[in-house]
């Protein structure tokens, strides 16, 4: 049953190594890609939303951005999780 675990854990963290999820905030202005361990490997600004007059705006939508990634990747996990141990519910997990 270790074994299994151990072998189930190594998937995942593959799995995680692997995924790449974008998000975007400001209706697109401001997209996000993070790794499954959430690394930020991308952001691409819209040119409309760069303006030395409006940084703070800027800045809250990457802020933005990057938290909705994160909470995809989350999900993801879960989801995998969820797969690997062909649905069983574990409180915390899900």
């Amino acid at each position: 049953m270790m074994q299994q675990a151990q072998q189930m854990q190594e998937r995942l963290q593959k799995q995680m190594a692997d995924m790449r999820v974008e998000a975007t905030a400001g209706g697109g202005m401001v997209s996000v890609t993070v790794s499954g361990h959430k690394q930020v490997l991308a952001i691409k600004l819209d040119p409309e939303v760069v303006s030395k007059d409006d940084v703070e705006m800027l800045q809250d939508l990457i802020v933005a951005a990057i938290a909705d990634a994160h909470r995809k990747v989350d999900e993801a996990i879960a989801g995998q999780m969820q797969g690997l141990m062909g649905g069983l519910k574990m409180p915390g997990l899900t």
